[in-house]
């Protein structure tokens, strides 16, 4: 390889990104791992990712509706904080309008068991 001038790309190492470890209230569990919808805009699923920009490394907060699989909502930053968190969810509100009765689990991390007017 060296001889040749072939580079090899090394991975990055694992980074937890979920604080499951705190104080905050969490939500019962009432999907019991049954990520199945009867119908559009009842079950919805988020989380928080980083993505490579030429801009370098923002977070995405993505909230998807489990029925039809798709992005109802989403927030960039550069943090992955509570209001990150909010924003994409209050977008999908806006888009959607759902019905009182909304389930939106989450991995029970700090940014989606904060309330944002104690936890900025």
């Amino acid at each position: 390889m060296k001889a040749h001038e072939i580079l090899t790309h090394s991975r990055r190492q694992f980074k937890q990104t979920t604080d499951s470890n705190h104080n905050l209230p969490i939500a019962p569990n009432l999907l019991n791992f049954d990520f199945t919808a009867r119908a559009p805009d009842k079950v919805w699923v988020g989380d928080i990712a980083y993505v490579w920009t030429a801009e370098g490394w923002p977070c995405l907060a993505a909230v998807i509706d489990l029925f039809s699989r798709q992005l109802v909502g989403f927030a960039f930053g550069e943090r992955m904080g509570a209001q990150l968190v909010d924003s994409g969810l209050r977008m999908a509100c806006f888009r959607r309008r759902p019905a009182p009765g909304l389930i939106f689990p989450s991995d029970r991390g700090s940014q989606y068991a904060s309330d944002r007017r104690t936890h900025p």
